[in-house]
């Protein structure tokens, strides 16, 4: 079966369309009679909700579909439709007498108006809680996503104009959801395809039923004036076309009527009162070429005053959506406006038949009444509409449709949820809200328990059943088992095991670090104060790195445990002579002249071989070493010179494996992982690292490690190591 290109599907007529669409059905004589006669018995006593009797609307849907180009096969359709609901088994019947393609037409469109007829019930009873504006878009896309075939498309546009035409007739008042879904839904659907007679009625109508007030006001202001206005529009409509043929011009000149819900948008749109919206007299003037275009608007300026700044040459500059037009507004010698709108039978056919027409300009939104979207967005639009004037022609064919790879579901609450193809009822939770997909354990799909894993289908409803705690299982993340077909819920089902694995990180950290508390005696240490002293945003961070083994607890050991008393300046202690026969003392340092004397290395300056020291006797403690640089030595060599001893480094027993704690000062950009990456550099250089102080204050983090070298000469090289880490400024021993 041919289809249509898509320069055709651009600049196709809707009748062209439709049957195109209708080559999928096979002629049948007398189609529609048998299928009238097929339905009668079962919906001829019956009632739709409305009030309206079924075989009645059934009619007026026929006669509609015939006045839009359907042929009989697509008004037989409308009979089979309401059929549907009194057969036991409507798919196999209709087939049997009918033929497949007729029963699944008949199928899908019942379906559609089933699923409709929910969403409506619910918006009725005060249920919908989404974005209004999202789920109108929601209920468009799950009415193309249904529509396998346009003529489900057509079937539920004529209906839906039925319905409302019916209403109007009674003088009863259509309900609220009844209107809106034919002003937000239906009518920009019409518009879509072209079916503009269908589109303004189905306005009009929904909105004297939404808005009867100013509907009202609307058509009294037209109604007020209406035999003199259409005595001039006739008058200057005749005057134009005889005198533009005189010129050579083989103009057709017309009237173009002016809707109520299109003057009441446009007022809204630009803020305009009744009488100043130009366009309620307005003239169309059909030519053969595009010069003719520009002779006739000559003659109208000439004739009659234009209103320069009302002037848009469409034709030299097309919209967005490629509409071509000349539109001025002018004004006769009584001073009354009138709009005439001036473009070839090419550019009326498109602006009035081709399905694209107008959707951009009439849908901008955002922009206002006249605004233009950008033409990306426009592009992709129309892109969507060639798809879906490429649709599968054929029911059974094998034909991609416009939402192929999107679903569209039902929460308990009519509310729709739009999910990837494949997605089961484990993806449709996830959609709906994180908590519910976790606790996710069952689910009914139209009240039937269904397995997890079941694939959902467009209209379906679903239910979710949960536990009032726990966790996604992990058999969801296996791809062959089928439980996820959205990338977000995968992303949220790993996102809950990683943060399982943090949990037990941190629970195993806080209980190593509980326990050294105790050991220590600590236990009245406050965490928070604890992990902020070891440069920790949060005692959760430190047990993070703890329970992964990233963290030495004698970090934790150094700052708990509180440094020596100072030394005191006249704390003396003669010297004497040491039994011990060791000329070698504890700690390396040999005191000259003075055999085994207990030394001690200083706290303030942290001295290590080679650095050049000095001694300064205490009492009860042997002698403090210190570097020979140290500005406190200096300060107590100044007061109490007396007490100075010269030393020097000596052999250690353990002579090679002797180790001195130094302090090493760090400044830098503070930034996530700094820390860690310093602390690499050190174990890296096989350095024991066995304290650490941090401070952060805008920016800037300042930090002081504590290492164990075992000769101060090395540590030059490993502080240049770390100055090349990303953000130190400098790196120096204090």
């Amino acid at each position: 079966m041919k289809s249509l290109t898509a320069e055709q599907a651009d600049s196709a007529q809707v009748p062209e369309l439709i049957a195109a669409t209708e080559q999928a059905m096979p002629h049948q004589a007398n189609a529609l009679a048998r299928a009238r006669a097929f339905a009668e018995p079962f919906i001829a006593g019956e009632t739709l909700d409305t009030g309206e009797n079924t075989l009645a609307h059934a009619d007026a849907v026929a006669s509609i579909l015939k006045s839009m180009g359907g042929s009989e096969a697509m008004q037989a359709a409308s009979y089979l439709v309401y059929a549907c609901t009194h057969l036991n088994k409507p798919q196999e019947v209709i087939s049997k007498a009918f033929g497949e393609n007729y029963a699944a037409l008949a199928m899908e469109t019942t379906k559609l108006v089933k699923v409709q007829q929910q969403t409506r019930d619910a918006e009725d009873a005060g249920q919908w809680v989404d974005d209004p504006k999202l789920q109108t878009e929601n209920v468009r896309k799950m009415l193309l996503a249904f529509s396998r075939d346009l003529r489900v498309v057509m079937l539920r546009l004529a209906s839906r104009l039925q319905t409302l035409r019916w209403h109007a007739a009674c003088k009863t008042v259509a309900p609220p959801s009844v209107a809106r879904e034919a002003l937000n839904v239906f009518a920009p659907l019409a518009n879509r395809l072209g079916i503009w007679q269908l589109k303004w009625e189905m306005e009009d109508l929904a909105f004297r039923f939404l808005e009867p007030d100013t509907y009202k006001k609307v058509a009294r202001l037209l109604d007020e004036k209406r035999v003199e206005r259409e005595e001039f529009v006739e008058s200057l409509r005749s005057r134009l076309e005889s005198e533009l043929r005189s010129q050579g011009i083989q103009a057709s000149v017309h009237g173009r009527p002016k809707h109520i819900y299109s003057i009441v948008k446009k007022m809204r749109g630009k803020s305009l009162d009744f009488d100043q919206v130009f366009d309620i007299r307005a003239l169309r003037v059909i030519v053969p070429e595009v010069n003719d275009c520009y002779a006739a608007l000559s003659w109208v300026h000439q004739q009659l005053a234009p209103l320069v700044e009302e002037f848009d040459d469409y034709i030299a500059k097309p919209k967005a959506n490629g509409y071509q037009s000349l539109h001025t507004i002018v004004r006769d010698q009584a001073g009354r406006a009138i709009e005439i709108q001036i473009r070839t039978q090419a550019m009326h056919d498109h602006a009035e038949h081709g399905v694209a027409a107008h959707w951009a300009y009439k849908e901008a939104g955002s922009k206002g009444y006249s605004g233009v979207l950008a033409s990306g967005e426009y592009d992709a639009k129309i892109a969507v509409l060639r798809q879906l004037l490429a649709w599968e022609r054929d029911l059974s064919g094998s034909g991609q449709g416009l939402f192929e790879d999107r679903i569209y579901v039902l929460t308990p609450q009519a509310s729709i949820v739009e999910l990837p193809q494949g997605a089961t009822p484990v993806d449709f939770a996830y959609t709906l809200h994180t908590s519910l997909g976790h606790r996710c354990r069952g689910a009914r799909v139209d009240g039937v328990m269904v397995p997890l894993n079941t694939p959902l289908q467009n209209g379906q409803t679903v239910e979710i059943t949960t536990a009032k705690e726990g966790g996604p299982s992990r058999d969801w993340l296996n791809a062959d088992l089928g439980f996820l077909a959205s990338h977000r819920a995968k992303a949220k089902v790993r996102a809950w095991f990683n943060e399982q694995i943090r949990h037990e990180t941190v629970a195993r950290g806080r209980e190593s670090v509980e326990k050294l508390l105790q050991r220590e005696g600590k236990t009245a240490v406050k965490l928070e104060d604890l992990a902020s002293q070891l440069g920790f945003k949060s005692a959760e961070d430190l047990f993070a790195v703890v329970g992964k083994d990233e963290y030495s607890l004698r970090n934790i050991e150094t700052v708990l445990r509180p440094p020596e008393a100072p030394l005191a300046p006249d704390d003396f202690l003669l010297l004497k002579k040491s039994r011990h026969a060791d000329k070698t003392p504890k700690g390396g340092v040999l005191v000259v002249g003075i055999d085994s004397l207990m030394t001690q290395l200083a706290k303030c300056c942290k001295p290590a071989p080679p650095d050049a020291i000095g001694g300064f006797v205490t009492r009860g403690k042997g002698v403090s070493i210190h570097r020979a640089d140290c500005s406190n030595f200096r300060e107590l060599a100044a007061r109490t010179a007396e007490r100075v001893i010269e030393v020097e480094w000596g052999a250690s027993k353990s002579e090679g494996t002797a180790v001195y704690p130094v302090d090493v000062g760090v400044e830098a950009s503070d930034r996530q992982g700094l820390l860690r990456d310093i602390s690499e550099v050190f174990a890296k250089e096989k350095m024991n690292v066995i304290g650490v102080q941090t401070q952060s204050l805008k920016g800037t983090a300042w930090m002081t490690f504590t290492v164990e070298i075992a000769d101060s000469g090395r540590l030059n090289k490993v502080l240049g190591l770390v100055g090349d880490v990303q953000g130190v400024r400098w790196a120096k021993r204090r």
